[in-house]
């Protein structure tokens, strides 16, 4: 009877230690910048497939190590992201499943209001603007490329006063720096951050567009499910939450 009552007790113990114990499990990992359009396609394919879908999303280095056991798909912000990681780590991911998804444009992030009048890219380059930009995360060389067809890189060059590692970094410089005028990034970030930010959209000749490419992992625990979500991640559903955070 006693032996009885302490198997009842250790499985109860272990039932509450494990909440998905008997739930398929679905784990994917990538950088900040889509994170918001991630999660929400992941709950909503999480509710109609009645699994549990992880969404771990932060700079490479703070979930790499983890992401080698349990990872069943990476995306990345950029289409270059996913390539170095292949490249760097050729054992990770299945490059037969690899899908783009949807593009993202990048823009220029003003303060609320607007105070420094700022409509164009020339307008970066004026006198006394000073100037944000993210120097990796999908947006290595962004400025550089978005300048230079229109001849501005030495101006906006001389104007930029803070350069963030990524994107989480940018946030925190733009948070805690009000000295600073403008933010060249992808406009998605106006969306995660409309209270403090106004957006300035770019013509569409000049406007820049990179990638938002996913990958199945070669060791993914949880393949089939794995195939469904990237199959769903390219619906018109999806595509839907994507757009609503600034996705083409």
């Amino acid at each position: 009877m006693r032996q009885g009552v302490r198997v009842t007790i250790i499985l109860a113990v272990l039932l509450a230690c494990l909440p998905s114990f008997g739930q398929e499990l679905l784990h994917v990992y990538g950088p900040g910048g889509p994170l918001k359009p991630m999660q929400e396609c992941a709950e909503l394919f999480a509710q109609a497939n009645h699994l549990k879908v992880v969404v771990t999303s932060s700079p490479d280095p703070q979930w790499f190590s983890q992401a080698q056991t349990d990872a069943d798909l990476i995306f990345g912000g950029a289409e270059y992201m996913l390539t170095e990681l292949a490249t760097k780590q050729s054992d990770i991911l299945d490059e037969k499943t690899r899908v783009e998804l949807y593009l993202r444009p990048a823009g220029i992030l003003v303060r609320k209001g607007n105070p420094k009048k700022i409509a164009t890219m020339a307008d970066l380059a004026r006198p006394g603007v000073r100037v944000l930009i993210v120097n990796g995360a999908a947006q290595l060389g962004m400025w550089e490329d978005l300048a230079g067809r229109l001849g501005l890189i030495p101006g906006i060059q001389k104007n930029i006063a803070a350069t963030a590692r990524n994107s989480i970094h940018a946030v925190d410089l733009w948070r805690s720096d009000p000295a600073l005028d403008a933010w060249i990034t992808f406009e998605s970030w106006h969306y995660r951050l409309s209270e403090v930010t106004d957006l300035v959209r770019l013509p569409e000749a000049q406007r820049l567009y990179r990638g938002t490419p996913i990958a199945i992992t070669k060791r993914a625990p949880n393949r089939p499910d794995a195939e469904k979500f990237v199959q769903f991640l390219q619906t018109e559903s999806a595509h839907a939450v994507f757009r609503k955070w600034g996705w083409k």
